[in-house]
């Protein structure tokens, strides 16, 4: 009879980490996109509430082309902001997945929330406001090399997020409810307002995205080199 190997008794090793820059890249640049675009559109936004104002002041004074235009150019602005944003949110959450599958690698009964919500916590309403920052903050502490880490950033990403989401959706209304040329040229103005908060949470998400997959790829590069705290004891 042979003996039985070393490691019989011990429960197998946990599996790899999965390479995580690739995806954080996307993210940063997609993140990056619709920052521009925003920006674009705020100029947009600025421009027609001015020909909105000249408008209204001599209806005589504005050609209706420049006015077909203009409507033109501000639907369209809105069109491609949708769009770029989207794109920019499903990036977002591949990478999301990909961390969090990770973080249940490094740390298996530290996740407070199951897989479904990194999905449905975004789109779910009232559990919106804390279960996607819960679920980021529980793969920071999974990844982190150090005990109790700070989450400054990430308290900050989450407020702008938050409160930019709340704005935009004023925003929204304000817009579908404009009846008068007034109106319009008002919401146009306060969405550049609420532009100016979703790109500091975009910025700020930026600096997320690239704490988070840093911790990561570092487990990854201590694990390949044998280093032995890489993984957590089992």
């Amino acid at each position: 009879m042979y003996p039985p190997p070393p490691s019989a008794g011990y429960p197998p090793p946990p599996p790899p980490l999965r390479p995580v820059r690739g995806l954080a890249i996307f993210a940063v640049v997609t993140l990056v996109c619709d920052s521009i675009v925003g920006l674009a559109a705020a100029g947009i936004d600025i421009w027609y509430a001015a020909l909105i104002d000249r408008v209204i002041a001599d209806p005589d004074s504005v050609p209706d082309t420049e006015i077909g235009t203009g409507d033109l150019v501000y639907g369209w602005s809105g069109i491609v902001e949708s769009v770029v944003y989207l794109v920019t949110a499903v990036a977002f959450l591949v990478w999301l997945f990909r961390v969090r599958a990770n973080a249940e690698i490094l740390a298996p009964d530290g996740h407070r929330r199951a897989a479904p919500w990194l999905i449905f916590g975004w789109v779910v309403p009232i559990i919106s406001f804390w279960f996607p920052k819960q679920i980021v903050d529980d793969i920071w502490d999974a990844s982190a090399r150090t005990p109790s880490p700070p989450k400054g950033l990430f308290h900050a990403w989450w407020a702008a997020w938050v409160v930019g989401s709340l704005m935009s959706s004023v925003g929204s209304r304000l817009l579908f409810n404009a009846d008068e040329l007034d109106q319009i040229a008002a919401a146009a103005r306060f969405d550049v307002v609420c532009i100016g908060v979703m790109l500091i949470a975009a910025v700020l998400a930026i600096f997320v995205v690239r704490r988070i997959s840093d911790v990561q790829e570092e487990h990854r590069s201590a694990a390949s080199s044998g280093f032995p705290g890489a993984y957590p004891a089992y």
